[in-house]
């Protein structure tokens, strides 16, 4: 692809495609042609509210056509998307969105029983760089809230800017402007935006599907949420590229993927192990009609060669992948369709997306350099310097090695990261939190195996002579936390293991204490 951007895909796909399904969300089903005029009505809409070439649009919500159509739209417009897990808190969301500069933002009023625009405004915080904020009603009927607008009288905004004005916005794009900016946490637990360009996203979308083999005949349900690399570049994008249908799942549920896998004849399914191993135990599975799913791409968490026989055997799959990426490159590595299950359970695969792969020691750090490393990170030159070396290398922070095939196997993690239901976890942001409250003397987290979530934190606190309970430590982090950076368990101890420099000795909570 090398040299295109986002705006540019979107009419490519509509010229080529014309009328076959590109997107399906419960009732609504949009052709490619369609969905581009639906992608530029919200980029006039942006234009009408004032929204430059460059700024950046905010959005919170769950996987739904609303999702799709604000991305493409801002970044049809010349804006910049950055992209808030829908697991952050109100305080998370609000640290984004200030950081980003936010002149837009497009939110769920009410998801999973939460208005989260209400709690961003409750949280008192100045965001004087927020012009637009956009109300989605996913449950309820829109209710007016002063200060915002409800998504239809967003969209009836774009009748006051001419298409001529969204098309020239579009043009403008370059290959090379930044498209979005994925925050994500940092190893001192302070989170980095991500920067990417329209070139990188395109690219790697495209190594993706032509690693899976992705056509027009495809129909990809996308349960990873759009917010992550994974469900954004990898999902729409790779739909975009190649003419799959896609379609969304806002909250996974089993019954309901299952449901979904029938009635839309889905072909194409990404998950985490987790996903694949819930499929295999429900047991009205036997009783379903799976036989259109072809490709699955899985990661983020150990897949026993026995899980990709089964997926082949159990549930119809023609080729089961395995992958490894990181924000920061999004796509490093993956397997190949006709890989053996002990070479998809064993490695990651081999590089893709024009990457270079290197490993320092065997096993050592992984290094990754090549055209799709990223531009660097949001207003932190120090952090990029640390990151990219002067050679290009981009230090990944992970533990691996390479076979001689050139395939990657990941061992362990520098960063001390642990992964809890595929999302990163890093364990010094929830100790920062941990110290924060009354009675806490000391802490330490880390990752522990779970049959379910792959690993869930546990904390190990020294606490004073009044220091909290458990269930206060509990508590205070679910305030504090997103869902999943929660730890479900907490031991205490007189003190914590430490070495001669005072730095502690996480092997040894592993080994003895978890």
């Amino acid at each position: 692809m090398g040299q295109t951007t986002i705006p540019a895909v979107v009419r490519d796909a509509a010229a080529k495609f014309g009328s076959s399904e590109a997107l399906v969300d419960g009732d609504l089903r949009l052709g490619f042609s369609t969905l581009l005029e639906r992608v530029q009505t919200v980029a006039r809409a942006f234009v009408a509210r004032g929204v430059r070439a460059g700024d950046r649009v905010a959005i919170t919500l769950p996987n739904t056509h609303h999702w799709v159509l604000t991305a493409l739209g801002a970044l049809y417009a010349g804006a910049t998307l950055v992209p808030v897990n829908t697991r952050f808190t109100a305080a998370e969301t609000v640290d984004l969105l200030v950081r980003s500069r936010a002149s837009a933002l497009v939110v769920a009023a009410d998801f999973l029983g939460a208005d989260r625009h209400a709690a961003i405004v409750a949280t008192g915080a100045e965001l004087p760089d927020l012009g637009t904020v956009v109300r989605v009603p996913l449950d309820e009927p829109h209710r007016p809230v002063p200060g915002s607008l409800g998504w239809d009288e967003f969209l009836a905004l774009a009748e006051s800017v001419p298409l001529a004005e969204a098309e020239a916005r579009a043009d403008a794009v370059r290959p090379d402007d930044v498209s979005d900016i994925l925050f994500t946490s940092g190893t001192t637990g302070r989170s980095k935006g991500v920067l990417s360009a329209h070139r990188q996203v395109v690219d790697v979308a495209a190594a993706w599907a032509d690693c899976g083999q992705v056509t027009a005949d495809d129909r990809y349900l996308v349960i990873n949420p759009f917010f992550h690399s994974f469900g954004y570049k990898a999902g729409i994008v790779v739909g975009l590229l190649t003419g799959a249908t896609i379609v969304p799942q806002a909250v996974f549920d089993l019954r309901t993927t299952l449901a979904l896998i029938e009635r839309e004849r889905i072909s194409v399914l990404p998950g985490a192990p987790t996903v694949f191993q819930s499929i295999l135990h429900e047991p009205t599975r036997p009783g379903r009609d799976l036989s259109s799913l072809r490709l699955a791409v899985t990661g983020a968490a150990p897949v026993p060669a026995s899980l990709v026989r089964s997926m082949w055997s159990d549930l119809g799959f023609e080729t089961v992948l395995t992958a490894y990426g990181l924000t920061e490159a999004v796509v490093v590595t993956m397997c190949r369709p006709g890989d053996e299950a002990e070479l998809i359970s064993s490695t990651s695969g081999r590089a893709t997306a024009g990457f270079e792969v290197d490993v320092d020691g065997s096993p050592g750090e992984i290094l990754v350099r090549g055209p799709n490393v990223m531009l660097g990170y949001l207003d932190d030159p120090e952090s990029t310097a640390r990151a990219i070396d002067d050679d290009g290398w981009l230090h990944t922070g992970d533990l691996g090695f390479l076979d001689a095939d050139g395939n990657l196997a990941i061992t362990g993690r520098l960063k001390d990261m642990y992964i809890c239901g595929g999302f990163n976890v890093y364990p010094a942001e929830v100790e920062h939190a941990l110290t924060e409250l009354n009675g806490v003397r000391d802490a330490a987290v880390i990752g522990v195996p779970d049959e379910r979530l792959g690993e869930v934190g546990k904390a190990f606190v020294v606490r004073g002579d009044r220091g909290p309970t458990e269930e206060a430590v509990l508590a205070f982090c679910r305030e504090r936390l997103a869902n999943y950076k929660t730890p479900r368990f907490v031991e205490f101890l007189d003190e914590l293991p430490r070495n001669a420099s005072g730095k502690v000795l996480k092997r040894l909570l592993s080994e003895e204490k978890a």
